[in-house]
C-alpha cells in the first residue's frame, strides 16, 4: 500500500468556495447522476463533461509505473464516459479494457470506441473473475459510496485484481479542510480524516496505491 500522485492534470487555479456554496437542491439534482449532473448547469455538476485528452498527458507515466502493455487487462471503476479507457486503448491498442458505471447516463454518452467495454454494475459487486485484471483504476468514484459499500468495493478490487491499483479518496487533515471540502463537493458521501482512510485500507487488505483528494489538492479557498 502506497501513497502516490500520478499528477493528474487538475487546474492549478485557486477555487474560492463560499459557505453554502452548493445547496441541498443542487445536491439532489446531482444525485440524479444523469444529464443535469454531467452536462447541465455547473452548480449541479460538471457543467459539460467533455473529452479533452488529459488522461493522454499522463498515460506514459501510468504505463511505466504499472507495467502496462498490449497484453494487459485494465478495469476502470466509475469510468464515466470512458475517457481514460479511450486514451488507454490508443496508447496500447491490444490491451483488454473494461469499465464499470453504477448509473446509465454516462454509458449512453460514452465514447464510441469503448462504449461496448462499459458495464452497468454496482462497484461493490463486480461481475468479474478472481485475479482478472492487471491494473484497476477508481478515480473520483469510491467516496460517493457509503462506508459499508466502500469496504465491499475495496475488497472487490483486491479480489478481481492482481494487486496493482490506484484509487482516490475524499480526505482532510483539519476541521477547516473538511468544511471546505464538504462545501465544495456534491457527491462526497464518505469524507474521512487521512488517518481514518489508512485504517480502512488496512482493514480491507488493500495493497494498491492511493491518493487523497482534499481541499489542499483541489486548491480550495475561502478567499
Amino acid at each position: 500500500m502506497r501513497y502516490f500522485d500520478i499528477n493528474y492534470p487538475h487546474s492549478s487555479a485557486k477555487r474560492v468556495v463560499a459557505r453554502g456554496n452548493r445547496t441541498l437542491k443542487n445536491q439532489i439534482v446531482a444525485w440524479g447522476l444523469s444529464k443535469e449532473y454531467y452536462d447541465g448547469d455547473r452548480a449541479n455538476g460538471y457543467g459539460g463533461f467533455k473529452y479533452d485528452g488529459r488522461w493522454a498527458k499522463i498515460m506514459p507515466t501510468l504505463l511505466e509505473e504499472y507495467g502496462l502493455t498490449e497484453g494487459s487487462s485494465v478495469l476502470d471503476i466509475g469510468c464515466k464516459k470512458g475517457f481514460f479507457l479511450h486514451d488507454l486503448k490508443n496508447a496500447i491498442p491490444g490491451a483488454k479494457v473494461r469499465g464499470i458505471e453504477n448509473h446509465s447516463y454516462p454509458i449512453e454518452c460514452a465514447m464510441e470506441d469503448v462504449k461496448e467495454d462499459i458495464i452497468l454494475s454496482p462497484y461493490q459487486d463486480l461481475p468479474f473473475q478472481d485475479g482478472e485484471f492487471d491494473f484497476i483504476l477508481a478515480f473520483a468514484s469510491i467516496y460517493m459510496l457509503s462506508l459499508g459499500d466502500i469496504i465491499k468495493t475495496l475488497k472487490e478490487i483486491q479480489r478481481v485484481g492482481k494487486g496493482k491499483s490506484y484509487i482516490t479518496l475524499g480526505a482532510y487533515r483539519s476541521p477547516e479542510q473538511k468544511e471546505l471540502f464538504l462545501d465544495w463537493t456534491l457527491l462526497g458521501t464518505t469524507v474521512l480524516h487521512e488517518d481514518e482512510w489508512i485504517e480502512i485500507l488496512e482493514y480491507t487488505g488493500y495493497t494498491g496505491d492511493y491518493y487523497f483528494t482534499s481541499a489542499e489538492t483541489l486548491h480550495l479557498s475561502r478567499d
